[in-house]
């Protein structure tokens, strides 16, 4: 009997989140969390617990604007070393984008490996922001290359990360952006005090700050005036902004 050939993984793009609007003007690419190392196939309801909620209030927030939302799944749960099966399904999610929508700006927005994988995308040229909450980033070591920053260039960069947060360093996170900044003024990091990984202790601040960034970026709406100040300040006060209990009760100034 012919043994039959391992079919190809392929990564996909969920459906869209809520009624599709008549005519797309700016799309976001959620990429859920996933694992350093793992050649299984992530589980579709697993996959996409970690940025449902965020989903949810942007397609609210974003459908009159033309806002279309997909989930990026992907091939395997890990990154996987340099092979980074994340960040070139991210990659290839944004292809897609291009393919079904045409010329539309894109904002990468993941969490934890998600996070990560949308820092590395962020390079592709139909991407004009990158949102990443809790990056899960490697431990810094001098025998491997750091974590690229140079694609970030022209892009508008949003990291939030929980002060208290176990398993993914702030601190990684901070240096990463410490570092972008010097070629890209146009990135800010906001600290959650106390929150952990899963920024559920402030998550309706979280999810307001991720709006307000998110349609600033895409549609050109006003920045609200944290933001506005994070992105203007220079290091490292823009890079270690506090978000603030209640944000999101009265964004605009």
């Amino acid at each position: 009997m012919a043994q039959q050939a391992t079919p190809v993984r392929r990564a996909r793009l969920g459906r869209a989140l809520g009624p599709e609007p008549t005519a797309v003007s700016g799309v976001v690419l959620l990429l859920p969390a996933g694992e350093e190392v793992s050649a299984r196939k992530p589980s579709p309801m697993a996959a996409t617990a970690s940025v449902r909620a965020l989903g949810r209030r942007l397609v609210r927030a974003g459908r009159t604007e033309g806002l279309v939302t997909h989930v990026v799944h992907y091939r395997f749960r890990g990154w996987n070393g340099s092979e980074a099966h994340l960040a070139r399904d991210a990659s290839w999610a944004a292809d897609e984008v291009v393919r079904r929508y045409g010329d539309v700006p894109v904002c990468l927005a993941g969490m934890d490996m998600g996070g990560r994988a949308a820092l590395h995308a962020g390079g592709h040229e139909a991407v004009n922001s990158v949102l990443a909450l809790a990056p899960w980033l490697p431990e810094e070591d001098v025998a491997a290359p750091p974590e690229p920053v140079k694609q970030l260039a022209g892009r508008r960069v949003l990291i939030v990360h929980g002060t208290n947060d176990a398993r993914s360093d702030p601190e990684l996170s901070f240096r990463l952006a410490a570092r972008a900044k010097k070629a890209n003024r146009d990135i800010c990091r906001f600290e959650v005090h106390s929150d952990g990984h899963a920024l559920s202790q402030h998550r309706g601040e979280v999810l307001s700050l991720a709006e307000d960034f998110v349609l600033g970026t895409l549609f050109g709406r006003a920045f609200s005036r944290p933001v506005e100040d994070a992105l203007a300040a220079p290091p490292p006060l823009g890079l270690r902004m506090p978000l603030a209990a209640g944000f999101g009760q009265s964004l605009r100034r």
